[in-house]
């Protein structure tokens, strides 16, 4: 039967039939990315082979934005961290500041200095200013 003779218009016929069976396979092999992963297709070896690649770049996204999760994470830890060493340094300061001031007080180093036989003095400080030759 392969032999037998085709007029023009049959050929024509044929060779449609032939295109519109290539075309349906084909567009069966690719259906839409969505139908591809409810059917599982997407696990296939020739699409895994296909795109290694670009699978290798969304799991190394993926780690990143893991990555970047749990360096936030720390950075806020140390952040709240290191806010309270400060607050508990100030604290410290002002509670120093505070010692400090009422040992110093005027009243009480008079009467710490009595015993000493220290006086306070009832005059004001002289101050005694030299002046220098321009010469020597």
């Amino acid at each position: 039967m392969e032999n037998e003779f085709l007029d023009r218009a049959q050929l024509d016929q044929k060779k449609a039939a032939e295109k519109k069976r290539k075309k349906k396979s084909s567009k069966s092999r690719r259906s839409n990315p969505f139908v591809q992963v409810l059917n599982g297709d997407f696990l296939t070896k020739e699409f895994m082979l296909g795109n290694l690649n670009f699978i290798f770049f969304i799991i190394l996204l993926l780690l990143l934005v893991v990555g970047k999760g749990y360096y936030g994470k720390q950075l806020s830890k140390d952040v709240v961290s290191t806010q309270e060493q400060l607050d508990e340094a100030t604290s410290d300061y002002f509670e120093a500041k505070a010692t400090l001031e009422e040992e110093t007080r005027r009243v009480r180093l008079v009467d710490q200095l009595e015993s000493r036989g220290l006086k306070e003095t009832v005059n004001p400080t002289k101050v005694i200013r030299i002046k220098k030759d321009k010469n020597e």
